[in-house]
């Protein structure tokens, strides 16, 4: 058994453990938090043993400090700022930044850059503040090609700007990849924005809620704030594990969407551009396993590649063996079909369903409309086929 001794966060005057199930855990939590504690490492327990040393109040410190200083807002602390400090704490040039928290002009002018503070917005200085009455910036205003009107907080305005940067560094992806965009919207789309939303308090939507949501990333950073009537304000310790927090969040998504939702997207578009070797027509898809989610990436796509004939139908096998037909809904939050199947062929089974339908194989149609069943490949696409020659004679037989 070995110890390994460095500096990282101070969390508390009394001895605390935090227990590690992986090594990959461990890397984690060391690459992503090195600031002003002592944490002894043991080896053979897996286990992370943090101890009070004193440091100065409101400055994050480092290891081999570079002289780099992000400057933020001291006090009560948001999940921007919090979020903001993150993304520039995994570029290079500002990795072991000491992060400065302060309300003092002269103080936040010896800043290379101050995000949430200060009451300037200018990208050429990295002045990142959004409180300032002028300001009324958003991912659409900053980039007219890209859809997003949310108002920016201090999150976005350096997720804006250094977001393909901190993906590129975290994936190994190139900026100029067209994984990285796509990933660098996704996640803009689907973490960054409800961020910004919420720091700028801009409702989901019109008209007062039926519950409350209290449990978002938000709220948890709020609630590592000191309660009011709190004999100590001292906000130091629950900034620092905010930024844990915050941090790990991120990258989980970031694997989520860069492991399994990207490589869906990929089977998606290879199977988008196969579509005509699977029927003249151009409106069935096959998949050679199922599993696969495609109906976002299939409507992305449709967009992106330009396709003139929506598609209509997802042929893929299923668990065991046999092959399913699924109707493509009209939108991603319908049960509207742009086609569905055949309706006398809705609620009928196997044998009963083959002789009425002319196929052989079938196993059944949801009576739904929406799904369907054969033992075989050529089956489904006959399935398929014949729904399409129907609707194109008799165009009343189409969507329910």
């Amino acid at each position: 058994m070995w110890r390994a001794c460095l500096t990282a966060f101070n969390f508390t005057k009394n001895t605390r453990f935090i227990h590690i199930t992986t090594p990959a855990r461990v890397l984690r939590l060391l690459n992503s938090q090195r600031d002003c504690c002592f944490l002894s490492i043991d080896v053979k327990f897996t286990r992370i043993e943090l101890r009070h040393m004193s440091s100065q109040p409101k400055r994050l410190r480092t290891d081999n400090m570079t002289g780099t200083k992000i400057g933020t807002h001291n006090g009560t602390f948001h999940c921007d700022e919090v979020l903001a400090c993150f993304f520039l704490r995994q570029l290079p040039q500002y990795k072991d930044a000491e992060i400065i928290r302060t309300r003092d002009p002269a103080q936040l002018a010896e800043c290379d850059v101050v995000v949430d503070v200060g009451g300037v917005f200018d990208p050429k200085t990295h002045r990142y503040d959004h409180h300032q009455r002028t300001f009324s910036e958003s991912f659409s205003s900053l980039c007219p090609q890209k859809p997003w009107v949310t108002k920016l907080s201090s999150a976005g305005l350096v997720y804006l700007h250094f977001g393909r940067q901190v993906l590129a560094q975290l994936t190994e992806l190139k900026e100029d990849d067209r994984q990285l965009e796509v990933l660098y919207d996704k996640l803009y789309e689907n973490f960054v924005e409800e961020v910004d939303a919420v720091d700028n308090g801009i409702s989901q939507c019109d008209g007062e809620a039926r519950y409350s949501i209290s449990s978002t990333l938000s709220a948890r950073v709020g609630h590592l704030n000191p309660r009011w009537n709190s004999k100590s304000q001292d906000t130091e310790e629950g900034f620092k594990k905010a930024l844990v927090m915050v941090g790990e969040e991120f990258l989980d998504r970031l694997d989520f969407y860069k492991s399994s939702w990207l490589p869906a997207r990929t089977v998606v578009e290879d199977a988008v551009k196969e579509r005509h070797k699977v029927d003249p027509s151009g409106e069935v898809l096959m998949f050679s396993q199922g599993g696969c989610p495609w109906k976002e990436h299939l409507f992305a796509l449709e967009k992106e590649l330009h396709i003139e004939a929506p598609i209509k139908f997802v042929l893929y096998p299923d668990q065991n063996g046999q092959w399913r037909i699924q109707c493509v809904p009209a939108g991603l939050n319908t049960f509207q079909n742009r086609l569905s199947l055949l309706e006398e062929w809705c609620g009928v089974r196997d044998e009963a369903l083959s002789k009425l339908s002319g196929i052989q194989g079938c196993i059944f149609v949801h009576a739904g409309g929406f799904i369907g069943g054969n033992k075989t490949q050529e089956g489904v696409l006959e399935m398929a086929r014949r729904t399409l020659q129907a609707a194109v004679q008799s165009p009343a037989n189409g969507s329910s």
